[in-house]
């Protein structure tokens, strides 16, 4: 198992920490204590040309908090939804960026003259979660979050598991369907095309243009039109009892009980925390996911069964977990 990360306070650093999130619209950053607690906090939109501009928004952005700050910064934690090799140095590939082969540590290294750490931003999350949130506590947890995509983090005793080359958990890539819908890696099927936020708007919106009558309020709640449903408006119609948004969260929940039950099968984990922004639907999205999970994985009710619990750290989970890992040597 290849790993970084690690629960023994012989191996960290004190003092506060930079942790940004380079997402594909935003760069988010915050100052963190040794604790997890955000000190400061900003948010910039993300250049899209090019990495150099980019990176060069993060380097601001770190010597903008580091003067809004009483003391040294130890260090820069840096989360990239993409491939993060086992240096943590270097981003192999950010889809949403079209970043291939980027050296994001010596970059920003060279700009800050700070220490930096890079780590895959579901990793992150995952670090956060297990060090600060809903996995205290729990040794063996997978973290899911189910945003626009699906992300993922494994913790296994204490350590983030990366693989030989720095790049595992990549789940929302799973192949949920043969030759399904294609994704945006280049492959057909991807678990992340069947259970994520664009899925469910996808099926929210099918629905709705099949049985208007029935999905009054989700269309309401939008500009009238199938075309105009968007996420927010499917959990909100969800809660008013509309069965179109209810359903299509059934449909969302069954998939990702589907992928749940094979990473239960390949990881045996104690805890799935599920976090993203289609989880703050709670219980329209969990019920039927632990339905299925129950009904797909194998041996069935003669294994011991995963926890499914809800992330507790919110939108904060890239930061947190970014600038935790920035601190260990």
């Amino acid at each position: 198992m290849g790993s970084v990360g690690g629960a023994d306070s012989s191996a960290r650093t004190g003092g506060v920490t930079i942790g940004v999130d380079i997402g594909g619209t935003k760069i988010a950053a915050g100052v963190i204590d040794i604790d997890g607690n955000v000190l400061r906090a900003t948010r910039r939109a993300t250049p899209r040309h090019d990495a150099g501009a980019v990176l060069a928004e993060v380097a601001a952005v770190v010597e903008e908090l580091q003067g809004e700050v009483d003391g040294s910064i130890v260090g820069v934690g840096v989360g990239v939804a993409g491939g993060v090799d086992r240096n943590r140095a270097t981003a192999y590939f950010a889809p949403n960026l079209a970043w291939t082969q980027v050296p994001v540590k010596a970059v920003l290294q060279g700009a800050t003259g700070l220490p930096v750490v890079v780590e895959n931003d579901g990793a992150a999350a995952a670090w956060a979660e297990a060090r600060f949130g809903a996995g205290v506590g729990i040794d063996h947890l997978v973290a899911v979050t189910v945003g626009t995509g699906i992300g993922g983090g494994i913790v296994i005793d204490g350590q983030v598991m990366r693989g030989a080359h720095g790049v595992s958990a990549e789940i929302g890539h799973m192949n949920a369907v043969p030759d399904g819908r294609a994704c945006a890696c280049g492959r057909l099927g991807c678990w992340e095309q069947y259970a994520s936020g664009n899925a469910l708007v996808r099926e929210a919106r099918a629905l709705a243009a099949e049985r208007r009558p029935e999905a009054r309020t989700l269309l309401d709640l939008g500009d009238g039109t199938p075309e105009g449903v968007q996420g927010g408006h499917i959990t909100e119609a969800a809660r008013l009892g509309d069965p179109v948004a209810i359903e299509a969260f059934t449909i969302v929940g069954n998939w990702l009980g589907r992928g749940l039950a094979d990473l239960t099968v390949i990881l045996d984990p104690e805890a799935f925390v599920i976090g993203g922004g289609v989880s703050d639907a709670g219980d329209l999205l969990l019920a039927s996911a632990k339905r299925t999970l129950s009904e797909k994985v194998s041996e069935g009710s003669n294994r011991p069964m995963p926890r499914l619990v809800l992330a507790q750290l919110g939108n904060d989970a890239g930061i947190v977990g970014a600038a935790d890992l920035a601190r260990i040597r």
